[in-house]
C-alpha cells in the first residue's frame, strides 16, 4: 500500500500531463462536430435559451423547437430554417474556438503560458456552459402528463440534454487544475 501510495504522490505531474491531453481530446472531438448538421442543429436549444449566446442567432427562441432535426435524419425545411437562423455558421465558428482552445490546453505540457491560457479558457467555457442548466428548458425532463402520483419532471430531474451539460462541471475544474500548474511552473522560473 506504502508503494501505491508514493506512486501516486510522485505522479501528480504526469497526471496533470493526462487531464491537459484528456481536455484536448475532448475539445477536438467536440470542436470537430460542430462542422456536421447535426451537432449545429443540437446546440441550438442552448445557444437559444442563453442570454449570453442568443444574440449569435437571427431567430428567438423558442421557434427552433419547430425546426429540430432528429440525430440521424435530415428535414430539408429545417436546414433552411437553420440556415436562415444563422446556426451552422455560428456552429463552424464555435467549433474553431473549441479547437483552439484545446490546441492551447495541450501545448501547456510544453509552453506554460500557453497553457496557462487553454485551462483558463477551458474553466470561462465550462462557466458558461454550466448556465445552460438554468437557461435551456431542454436540459430538464418535461412534463409529459405521466400518470405517477409524483411525476418525475423538471428540476432535479436532468434530461439527456442537462446530464450532458452537467458534466462540463469536471471540465471546469480541470482548467482550474491546469491553469494553476501552469501558473506554479511560471512563477518558479
Amino acid at each position: 500500500m506504502k508503494r501505491l501510495t508514493e506512486l501516486l504522490a510522485n505522479s501528480q505531474p504526469q497526471f496533470i500531463n493526462l487531464i491537459r491531453i484528456s481536455v484536448f481530446v475532448v475539445m477536438i472531438w467536440i470542436g470537430g462536430l460542430k462542422a456536421f448538421q447535426y451537432e449545429a442543429d443540437g446546440i441550438v436549444p442552448f445557444v437559444a435559451n442563453s442570454p449570453l449566446m442568443s444574440f449569435f442567432y437571427n431567430k428567438s427562441a423558442p421557434e427552433y423547437s419547430e425546426y429540430k432535426n432528429p440525430e440521424g435524419k435530415t428535414v430539408q425545411k429545417n436546414v433552411e430554417w437553420h440556415r436562415a437562423n444563422g446556426t451552422y455558421i455560428f456552429a463552424y465558428g464555435l467549433g474553431v474556438v473549441i479547437l483552439l482552445i484545446g490546441i492551447c490546453t495541450l501545448m501547456g505540457i510544453w509552453f506554460d503560458k500557453i497553457g496557462m491560457i487553454g485551462g483558463l479558457l477551458t474553466f470561462g467555457m465550462s462557466i458558461v456552459t454550466l448556465t445552460f442548466l438554468i437557461t435551456t428548458p431542454e436540459a430538464y425532463v418535461p412534463n409529459l402528463g405521466g400518470d405517477f402520483p409524483t411525476p418525475e419532471y423538471g428540476f432535479p430531474y436532468l434530461s439527456g440534454a442537462g446530464r450532458l451539460v452537467l458534466k462540463d462541471i469536471i471540465m471546469l475544474a480541470a482548467g482550474l487544475i491546469i491553469a494553476s500548474d501552469s501558473a506554479q511552473k511560471l512563477l518558479k522560473k
